[in-house]
């Protein structure tokens, strides 16, 4: 084949049906899976996905009734009405070309809800309600209800059907001594505890007939103290290819585990080893997953033959066109997941509708609509940063004449120092991506552009908008000012561009960019990226054959500095992180030993240190003698041209930091810029 990627490209034959490359939208929850009335949306979702090249898609989780929910009144499949009401979601896929299967997920103990069900009553960390132990009978009705969903899908017209055997939903949950003790046919011995597993594919295989897809999602990893061994892992999927399923997928990691598995930190296909290893044990094809997210990546992954297909689920809310893209030869102009999961899974987890922090498109395809301008402006972009970046290239896409101005010499504004964190790497895709966009949609760029009221005014533009994002806010704690002219006092922008910091600093403010400027501290200057064998060993990931479960001591390397790390309010440092990637910051830092204070009183600043209280009555004085203070307190918007150009009458706009400060929020920027530029 004449591409760069000839083996994520390449047709993969399943005997009764072909698909047309090796790549697999992975499942994932969007919030749409939930109400009929949402499935219009949920098929518009997918058509796109289709549309841009992917050979097969999976569907969020569908239980297969109410006990396998996952929250109360979430998707479920188990009745014929149902399977009517999602006939428009295959339907609309196979109009683009494409193939898709459902997923039935029955969360087990990790339901959010007090009809959960378990192998036995054994709570879950993650959820308030103790499940109930399974009768015999109750484990034969649950087996009847996911050969009842796989048939309805059929019905529906879903080319297959992924089985969640993974992440610590029910089925895992039979798999391991910690969550089944039974003592009956489904319990004890590790023969036993597998027969849930491969009896639901054998008699799912008897329903559908020969020619459906049966995928099965492995927990290769568990990442649990008392997880699978690999011999056990093996014998599972022998069995689950002789009950008769199509493809095996690779699952990593319970949702309780205390290892991140797909937040940016984690190396790029840290866990495609795994895979490979199961390789040499069957001979279904293999697919294998988590944190691959660019063409280059699935194809060598393809390519050393570690699997036969690559599951992506983030990068295809990132960018629709993911594989047309690299098909076409244009991997570069690719918006690539930087799995910050603060518009995906985060909204999930908080019962909201997923989206894309890169793609806000993503899931709102049927409202928010791309047309071309009644009437073509001239319009002026002021500030290159995320907000003002989405907002320019959207704009002229749609047909406007636009000027993008900066003044520094580069694109990205704050994404210019997040990218300097170690484990953000990640952010410097996506300015390579808005670099390539401004030139593919004509905006016009200056950069090392200082704008003043004056200049724009007389520009003669029919709009301007602000994107001038923010400033440090200065907390002006006593003898502050005396320090800082001294050099013992920083802010954040000079440390994350590489000014010298000695080896015991006070980081004054626990808010996102509190806990960055701390790891980029604790990491050294310049940060290295972690390799994956090196992030292994900080983490305790080991091989299964080693340890059961994957998991070992962890092997912390020392911290370039002793770094405190403190805030005002008296709660939790760190409480109010990302909801599924908080936690990853938090143990980081307390690896590297760091030392996290709450409810702090700044008193003063002098050449020893810095001087905090605590209490309301400002208790306890304490000196914490350090080299440097590094000041994270906050920030606040840019608005200083506003009110000039609204004097001399100009239609101005504020977007992104400029229109609200807070934690820097490049969600809500690339978000606001997009939705501003669609209605101008």
């Amino acid at each position: 084949m004449s591409t760069p990627y000839p083996h994520l490209l390449a047709p993969l034959d399943l005997g009764f049906t072909t698909l047309r490359n090796r790549v697999l939208m992975g499942s994932m929850h969007t919030g749409l899976e939930d109400r009929n009335r949402h499935f219009p949306r949920l098929a518009a979702y997918f058509a796109e996905r289709a549309r841009g090249g992917v050979g097969l898609i999976v569907t969020g989780g569908f239980a297969p009734n109410i006990a396998g929910w996952v929250s109360p009144l979430a998707g479920e499949l188990s009745t014929r009405r149902a399977a009517r009401a999602h006939r428009i979601i295959p339907q609309a896929v196979h109009d683009e070309g494409g193939k898709i299967a459902l997923q039935i997920l029955h969360a087990g103990r990790y339901g959010y809800h007090p009809f959960n069900v378990a192998p036995s009553r054994v709570k879950s960390p993650i959820t308030p309600f103790a499940p109930s132990a399974l009768t015999a009978d109750g484990v034969e009705r649950q087996i009847r209800a996911f050969v009842r969903c796989a048939e309805l899908a059929r019905e529906a017209g879903y080319d297959g059907v992924e089985i969640m055997g993974s992440e610590g939903y029910l089925i895992n949950q039979f798999l391991v001594t910690h969550t089944n003790q039974r003592q009956d046919d489904w319990g004890g011995p590790y023969e036993n505890r597998m027969r849930f597993p491969v009896e639901i594919v054998r008699r799912v295989r008897a329903a559908v007939g020969p020619d459906f897809i049966i995928i099965y999602r492995l927990s290769m990893l568990d990442l649990i103290p008392d997880g699978q061994t690999w011999d056990e892992v093996v014998m599972l999927a022998k069995a689950i290819e002789a009950a008769g399923a199509t493809l095996i997928n690779t699952g990593i990691g319970w949702h309780e585990a205390r290892v991140p598995t797909i937040v940016t930190s984690v190396p790029r296909a840290a866990f495609a080893w795994v895979t490979q290893k199961m390789k040499a044990e069957v001979t279904l094809p293999l697919c294998t997953t988590n944190r691959i997210n660019t063409p280059e990546v699935a194809e060598q992954i393809l390519a050393d033959g570690m699997a036969d297909m690559v599951s992506m689920a983030r990068p295809f809310l990132a960018d629709a066109q993911f594989v047309n893209k690299a098909a076409a030869g244009q991997g570069n102009r690719i918006n690539t997941c930087i799995a910050c999961n603060q518009a995906c899974l985060d909204h999930s987890f908080q019962l909201k509708t997923a989206s894309c922090l890169v793609n806000p498109y993503a899931c709102h395809e049927t409202l928010m609509v791309k047309t071309p301008a009644r009437r073509a402006k001239r319009i002026a972009v002021v500030g290159a940063g995320p907000a003002g970046l989405a907002c320019a290239t959207t704009l002229a896409e749609r047909g406007h004449a636009v000027t993008l101005y900066d003044e520094a010499d580069e694109i990205g504004g704050q994404f210019n120092l997040a990218k300097r964190v170690p484990g953000k790497e990640e952010f410097h895709e996506t300015l390579r991506y808005f670099a390539h966009r401004l030139a593919d949609t004509g905006v016009t760029v200056r950069l090392g552009t200082r704008m003043d009221a004056d200049t724009l005014a007389a520009g003669g533009f029919d709009d301007i908008v602000l994107a001038t994002g923010v400033t440090p806010r200065d907390p002006d704690i006593p003898g502050q000012a005396a320090q800082r002219a001294c050099g013992k006092v920083k802010s954040y922008i000079e440390v994350l561009r590489g000014a010298p910091v000695g080896p015991r600093v006070a980081v004054v403010g626990a808010g996102g960019i509190g806990f960055d400027v701390s790891e980029f501290l604790v990491m050294g200057q310049p940060s290295p990226t972690l390799d994956r064998p090196t992030w292994e060993a900080e983490w305790g990931v080991t091989d299964p054959a080693r340890q059961r479960g994957g998991v070992t001591r962890p092997h912390v390397t020392a911290p370039a500095r002793q770094v405190t790390l403190l805030q005002r309010k008296a709660e939790t440092v760190g409480k109010r992180l990302g909801k599924t990637s908080g936690w990853v910051h938090r143990a980081s830092l307390k690896m590297k030993h760091v030392e996290m204070i709450g409810g702090v009183h700044y008193e003063s600043i002098d050449a020893r240190g810095l001087l905090i209280s605590f209490g309301e009555k400002r208790e306890r004085a304490t000196l914490l003698e350090v080299d440097h203070i590094v000041l994270c307190a906050g920030q606040i918007s840019d608005r200083s041209l506003q009110a000039p150009l609204r004097a001399a009458g100009c239609s101005v706009h504020l977007i992104g930091g400029a229109d609200q400060a807070g934690e820097l929020d490049a969600k809500r920027a690339i978000r606001q810029g997009t939705e501003r530029a669609l209605t101008l």
